[in-house]
């Protein structure tokens, strides 16, 4: 636990109440994205500007936008990748029929994809080789969700959102089923779903535990650590973020009001008013650069304590591509 105590000298509203802030941890950059940004620039140094990326590396503004400075290019579909130009692809994952056609191009590609991201698309496969159809939760459209169903022939794969869907799957008794789950999802909805597949296919198969990623679980139990002390909680990410809507979520859950920001000049200072203790906390694609940015925002307005609360430490590292270390 540490605390600071900071005001700006010049902050108009010095004399009001100090504003205890409670910064949660973890929070911020988790291994996979660090290894998906090392990988742009990377390739970068290797290859020459410009390197193109299918879709946003990772779901932050500012960081595309820094990466977009030193030379990437980002797209959203291969086709717009000229002939003989190298290609990253972005740490969600992507359909298998994306590096297909990457090679069958002769393009240079690197796959950012996050490792526990993979380690789920080579449980679908073994699923569906096992001839069991896959129950997928997740949400519809996320780049997540889509590469995951990529992996696997059409039809052998069923998304499910809520537990209406649940309640709506029609299958033949004894029909062999399975169960896989996007890694940045709500622990406690995806563990009452989990429950409800477990409850109408009792033979259904499945991870010992869900596929929801340690940097996805280690935030939201940050964010319920601190919950309950805060009158208001900001969460700096994305609003195409799953994992930091799902900090939003985990907040309001545990009856505190929480906002989404992507940078400190979307906080409306009357957002502050009779707030004595405020949260803050960042997805797993925000970097710490724009925590202080917060900070250093909030203390033009008040005087600021900070307290780290801490949970846990978290050392997982990712390996490399290999293109990138011979």
């Amino acid at each position: 636990m540490t605390t600071t105590v900071s005001a700006s000298p010049d902050a108009p509203t010095a004399a009001l109440a100090p504003l205890k802030l409670l910064i949660a941890a973890p929070r911020g950059f988790c291994a996979g994205v660090d290894r998906a940004i090392e990988i742009v620039e990377r390739a970068l140094d290797r290859y020459g500007q410009p390197v193109f990326v299918r879709h946003e590396i990772v779901h932050n503004r500012y960081v595309v936008d820094g990466l977009k400075e030193k030379g990437a290019i980002f797209v959203e579909e291969l086709d717009e990748v000229p002939d003989g130009s190298p290609v990253v692809f972005s740490a969600h994952g992507v359909p298998k029929t994306i590096p297909a056609t990457a090679t069958e191009r002769g393009l240079d590609w690197l796959d950012a994809t996050c490792p526990l991201v993979s380690k789920v698309h080579r449980q679908a496969e073994r699923h569906v080789e096992a001839g069991r159809h896959i129950l997928f939760v997740g949400h519809k459209g996320h780049p997540e969700v889509i590469g995951t169903m990529g992996q696997v022939p059409d039809g052998a794969i069923t998304l499910v959102e809520t537990l209406e869907d649940v309640a709506a799957l029609a299958f033949p008794e004894g029909t062999p089923l399975a169960f896989l789950t996007q890694t940045t999802l709500s622990v406690d909805d995806t563990r009452e779903i989990v429950a409800a597949l477990r409850a109408r296919f009792p033979e259904i198969s499945g991870p010992r535990a869900e596929d929801i990623c340690y940097a996805t679980s280690n935030r939201q139990a940050a964010v319920k650590a601190i919950a309950e002390r805060c009158d208001l909680l900001l969460v700096i990410g994305a609003p195409n973020s799953s994992n930091s809507l799902r900090l939003v979520e985990v907040a309001e859950r545990e009856g505190t009001k929480a906002r989404l920001i992507q940078r400190s000049s979307e906080i409306d200072p009357a957002w502050l008013e009779g707030v004595e203790t405020l949260g803050l906390t960042a997805g797993a694609s925000a970097p710490e650069v724009l925590v202080r940015e917060v900070i250093d925002r909030l203390r033009e307005w008040r005087a600021v304590e900070e307290e780290t609360v801490t949970t846990t430490v978290e050392k997982m590292v990712f390996k490399l591509p290999r293109q990138l270390t011979e």
